[in-house]
């Protein structure tokens, strides 16, 4: 029996996001967990996937990665654009560590948020909220590095205000010789930043997709909004907004070096973020899967062992 093909007239009728075929979806997994990392055409020549045995390895490798893309960064006489996520978390501390130990100051460092809890029309959380990814990245990051650390001015945060200049900023770096990093998790149905799957329906080319900077008040969908219930509101569903403000494809395409970061792990063998890594890696460019993007670019992508799986039913 294809289990696939009962969706249709079932609760998850219309659920999944218009563009996805699922049974091509399916068939980017393998059931050998080491063929994960096997090249594909799509990559670029400068990218790959490295792995990482625990958590504890992923947060330092990861960690280690933007710090040394900053060090090289302030070696070559260079500003340095990086776009920031609220998820993964953990490198940020060995970033600072690193940075520390080295003694290398950021004032050349520019930081981007790549995106925002907001309401429909683009407000946002307090900055003082603990909420609010500010928040987060004023104590993960910008904070611990004393002395080091980024200017308060060069520090963008993506508010209703501010966000719309995120692309005029990045590109008038560039054009004076910066370079732009992105550091990037990969959501539960494959977002990068809070730019969703269900986006493509509203563009008529993938150009006109690719051509967009943010978005005020995206509206997120459903299992984004339950991702975020698990890893970050302790299940608590009810109080996960509905909306948030993000950077697009017209800014986290034009990196010239991506870190990326998967460990969607939760335990007991269960985990959210396999079968998004094996599409990440395997499905190759579509508008209705944004992170499948991301391999087209210069860098790595560090992910958990774990998920690679096998991705097999299991009872836990």
């Amino acid at each position: 029996m294809d289990l696939l093909s009962t969706i249709d007239g079932s609760l998850l009728e219309g659920f999944f996001p218009a563009g996805w075929d699922l049974a091509k979806i399916d068939a980017c997994v393998d059931d050998n967990p080491a063929t994960i990392a096997d090249r594909q055409g799509f990559w670029h020549p400068e990218f790959s996937p490295v792995p990482c045995s625990n958590v504890g390895d992923f947060d330092a490798m990861l960690g280690h990665e933007i710090a040394h893309t900053i060090r090289l960064s302030r070696d070559a006489g260079e500003q340095l654009a990086l776009i920031l996520p609220v998820g993964p978390m953990g490198m940020y501390r060995w970033a600072v560590y690193f940075l520390q130990q080295w003694g290398v100051a950021c004032d050349h460092v520019h930081g981007f948020n790549m995106d925002e809890w907001s309401d429909a029309d683009g407000n946002t959380l307090p900055s003082d909220n603990s909420g609010a990814f500010q928040y987060a990245m004023e104590q993960a990051f910008y904070g611990p590095l004393g002395d080091l650390t980024v200017p308060p001015a060069q520090r963008n945060f993506a508010t209703k205000e501010n966000l719309p200049t995120f692309g005029e900023k990045i590109g008038n770096l560039k054009s004076a010789g910066a370079k732009l990093g992105v550091i990037f998790g990969i959501g539960r149905v494959c977002h990068i930043a809070f730019w969703e799957p269900q986006f493509a329906a509203e563009y008529d080319t993938e150009a006109e997709w690719k051509s967009q900077t943010h978005r005020i008040g995206a509206k997120l969908h459903p299992l984004t909004i339950e991702q975020n219930a698990i890893t970050s509101f302790k299940s608590r569903t009810t109080l996960v907004p509905a909306f948030a403000n993000t950077i697009g494809p017209g800014l986290f395409l034009q990196a010239d070096k991506i870190i990326g970061g998967a460990d969607g792990i939760l335990g007991r063998g269960m985990m959210w973020q396999g079968l998004s890594l094996w599409m990440t890696l395997r499905h190759g460019p579509s508008t209705w899967i944004p992170s499948s993007y991301m391999p087209t670019l210069p860098g790595k992508l560090f992910y958990l062992e774990e998920l690679a799986g096998p991705l097999v039913a299991e009872c836990n």
